[in-house]
């Protein structure tokens, strides 16, 4: 996404913040801003541009902002954070259709078969802490959507260099032998190979 694309929704969301919303975030962020600093800011838009100074948001790091945002109950903020990142980077415009099937067949499987075991296969895959974090915040109690949120964020992240080869692997570091076993035996995968 574009620096002008972000700012503009940043600016929505700042609109949005009440006052308690605002002194919320100003109270997660003390550690990261300082205490000086946090009492000369009145609107989220200070807030947000003391975050960019600091290294925790720019337009290709959006998670900690996401993350403090439904740490206060405003999901509704970060989804439009996360609708604008998603909308920005859709990695399947440029993957060939061939690895676009079989990152479809090895998501369908490692959704229906990774269970808890989806942190460990983000660590494997580089995802960061708050990523995962905001991935597990979405979705709570349903592990299947999270294993599937958990793909979609590592192609977004990977983008046209996403392979379903490198998610066997990984699966395989992760000693995921079964379900990585699951995805090479689909018929369709062997056809694609």
């Amino acid at each position: 996404m574009s620096a002008s694309q972000l700012n503009f929704v940043l600016l929505e969301i700042s609109n949005q913040l009440n006052d308690e919303n605002l002194e919320k975030l100003k109270f997660l962020v003390r550690a990261q801003i300082g205490k000086q600093k946090l009492e000369k800011i009145k609107t989220g838009h200070q807030l947000f541009e003391a975050l960019s100074e600091r290294g925790h948001l720019a337009d290709d790091k959006t998670d900690f902002l996401s993350n403090l945002l439904r740490q206060i109950q405003r999901n509704d903020l970060a989804d439009k954070l996360n609708n604008l990142e998603t909308q920005s980077r859709d990695p399947d415009n440029d993957i060939s259709d061939t690895e676009r099937a079989k990152l479809s067949i090895a998501t369908e499987v490692i959704g229906q078969h990774l269970g808890k075991n989806w942190r460990k296969l983000g660590r494997k895959l580089k995802l960061s802490e708050v990523k995962l974090d905001s991935i597990a915040t979405r979705h709570p109690t349903d592990l299947e959507e999270t294993a599937v949120e958990l793909l979609k964020e590592w192609k977004k992240i990977r983008s046209v260099e996403a392979r379903a080869e490198e998610l066997i692997a990984a699966l395989r570091n992760c000693d995921l032998n079964l379900t990585a076993d699951k995805i090479e035996e689909r018929p369709e995968f062997e056809v694609l190979g």
